[in-house]
């Protein structure tokens, strides 16, 4: 008897097309033999048979769109008892049907090179950060072709962490490619003048504290000395280490790195000017990762005295005063990095608490340890105005502050501004917004069809981690493969002592758009690793939606930002609560307090007295 074969369960997709059919009627089939290929805007899979037999009827034909559950043919089972068992029925155990489903969408997973973001989750068709994403219509002006003379396939504009990601990328799938930098050096902010010297110099701190604190514990030390210009040395090393590693990477691939500073001519011409003469490249396709740049207040002095956190992070000497204007991350961190090495530190933030966007009990125990190490702190305040004589003097406005303080420096923390603006993009058709971002699809693509923006430059969050992987999309696409950047969450992490990270929703978030959700928690006072490190101020959380899977996450404590990883797989593969506290998680780690934070959910946690729900 002719049993249906039916199309299983192929991920997210309502309709697929198509488009191609690998088998004819009265075709003898193995099982597993493909049978069909289908296609959508993110991948291509093809349908196996579940069983062996022969085909005796097609229901589809080339070029239809089907979904799960359609039939796309009759099979007339094997002869052999095994083969005819293993063709699923409605009366079948249903495991062998999961498990067709299950292959399915690994099969899926396996073909589409999709990096998924948005920086929220609960919600599949949530906006990412960039508002202008998705509404791009690409179109070419002089369109790209494979058959050409140009001088590289792909020019990637940009090394920090998403343009040498493109690059590389590229180049490990055959193409030739030219990656383009204004600095001596690769790495671009992130490595050089950003991420990387920042955590250098956290980590100092970090030692400094907790040498300090180990004195409640019977362990004293000595006050530390600070050797500026070898501390700064270690830095440095960091940052060679590195950068030395990419200028390798990039010779192995034979990536050809241009040093100068680069504008469009036209859509397909890069003019690069640099050792006082202009040059210029050709190209078939390009993506721009030219990230940002600080922002600086209007109507303040031009003085060497008021930093950005480029100037930060290569002091020429250590202030005896600093005032830091902005207490998001880069504020944070760089506010514990000098008040730990004797800095007297005063932060200044104009939203009601530090870190804004994150939610206020995971901030609460970052503010009440940076308010025993900085001068003052003060929110729901504006500095007014600066002036620079011997001193810096800032004017207050706010109810805590002084009218009026003076500092030997001040750092501006306020926010990056997108470089869009300064690479000729008119001259190559590519539009960029007011504020400097320019808008992509999917698959990170611009208005003009071969040319791609990633990083910073292509909205918001400006984090590394998102260009990364924008830029391996971008280059997947440039090579002709079905990719989009089209994931759930971006973690977000803040490197102080504690790290505060979190993921997905927020219950501010939650809270402010009505999204239904419920949370488990865990204290680290309970956790006996936390309490071996004197980290019991610590705190985990998991938000579930109204379905029991997991939509965000947050952490504060030591290790904060390595603990996010885990949820944000969970979202990503829909986790429930039961998901995350049945994984075995090892014992005395941080790593619990995952784990038990979801058995707090699921009312199966023993680590504490939790009075059980009311219905």
């Amino acid at each position: 008897m002719a049993q249906e074969i039916k199309v299983p369960d192929i991920g997210d997709f309502d309709s697929v097309e198509i488009i191609e059919v690998l088998v004819a009627e009265g075709d003898t089939v193995e099982k597993e033999q493909p049978l069909i290929t289908l296609e959508s805007d993110k991948a291509t899979l093809e349908v196996p048979s579940p069983a062996a037999g022969k085909i005796t009827e097609l229901k589809i034909a080339e070029g239809d769109s089907v979904s799960e559950g359609d039939v796309i043919a009759m099979l007339e089972a094997a002869e052999d008892g095994d083969a005819a068992d293993d063709q699923p029925t409605d009366n079948d155990d249903a495991a062998k049907a999961d498990d067709e489903a299950a292959k399915q969408k690994d099969a899926a997973k396996s073909e589409d090179k999709t990096s998924k973001q948005s920086d929220t989750a609960g919600g599949a068709d949530r906006p990412a950060a960039n508002n202008a994403s998705d509404k791009v219509e690409p179109k070419a002006t002089t369109p790209a072709s494979d058959d050409h003379n140009y001088d590289c396939d792909v020019l990637v504009l940009g090394s920090g962490p998403g343009g040498y990601s493109a690059a590389f990328r590229a180049a490990d799938m055959g193409l030739n490619v030219t990656m383009v930098e204004r600095h001596s050096v690769l790495g671009g902010v992130c490595l050089n003048v950003g991420c990387i010297p920042s955590k250098a110099l956290l980590h100092s701190a970090k030692v400094i504290e907790d040498a300090a604190n180990m004195a409640h514990h019977g362990v004293t030390f000595g006050k530390p000395e600070i050797d500026l210009a070898k501390l700064l040395d270690y830095k440095q090393s960091v940052i060679d280490q590195l950068t030395g590693g990419l200028k390798s990477m990039a010779s192995k691939r034979q990536v050809n790195v241009v040093t100068g500073h680069a504008t469009f001519t036209d859509d397909h011409t890069l003019a690069i000017e640099g050792n006082d003469e202009v040059s210029q490249v050709t190209f078939n396709k390009a993506i721009i990762a030219v990230g940002s740049e600080p922002v600086m207040l209007p109507g303040w002095p031009e003085d060497e005295r008021i930093w950005t956190s480029e100037e930060a992070l290569s002091p020429d000497e250590l202030p005896g005063s600093l005032l830091v204007v902005g207490g998001g991350i880069i504020g944070c961190e760089i506010a514990n990095v000098y008040a730990a090495h004797g800095t007297d530190v005063d932060v200044v933030e104009m939203t009601d608490a530090l870190i804004p966007g994150a939610d206020k009990d995971l901030i609460k125990p970052l503010t009440k340890r940076m308010k025993s190490r900085c001068g003052n702190i003060w929110v729901s305040t504006k500095v007014t105005g600066l002036e620079a004589g011997d001193k810096l003097t800032a004017r207050f406005e706010g109810k805590d502050a002084p009218e009026s303080k003076d500092y030997d420096r001040v750092l501006v923390a306020v926010g990056r501004k997108p470089n869009g603006a300064k690479i000729g993009a008119d001259k190559a058709g590519v539009e960029v917004n007011e504020r400097g971002f320019i808008p992509v699809d999917k698959q990170c693509r611009t208005n003009v069809e071969h040319i791609f923006a990633i990083g910073d430059v292509s909205g918001e969050p400006q984090l590394a981690h998102r260009a990364t992987h924008q830029g391996k999309v971008a280059a997947e696409c440039c090579a002709g493969e079905k990719a989009a950047f089209d994931a759930k969450v971006i973690p977000s992490v803040v490197y102080t002592d504690p790290e505060v990270a979190w993921t997905g929703v927020t219950e501010t978030q939650a809270k402010a758009e009505g999204i239904e959700y419920t949370k488990g928690a865990f204290p680290w006072a309970a956790n006996g690793r936390a309490i071996g490190l004197d980290a019991t101020d610590g705190n985990t959380k998991l938000l579930f939606g109204s379905d029991g899977r997991l939509i965000g996450a947050g952490a504060v404590g030591t290790g904060a930002g390595d603990l996010i990883a885990e949820t944000c797989l969970a979202i990503e593969m829909g986790a429930d609560a039961d998901d995350i506290g049945l994984t075995i998680h090892p014992h005395p780690t941080l790593a619990e307090t995952v784990g038990m934070a979801a058995e707090a959910e699921a009312g199966t946690l023993t680590d504490l007295y939790m009075p059980k729900k009311k219905k």
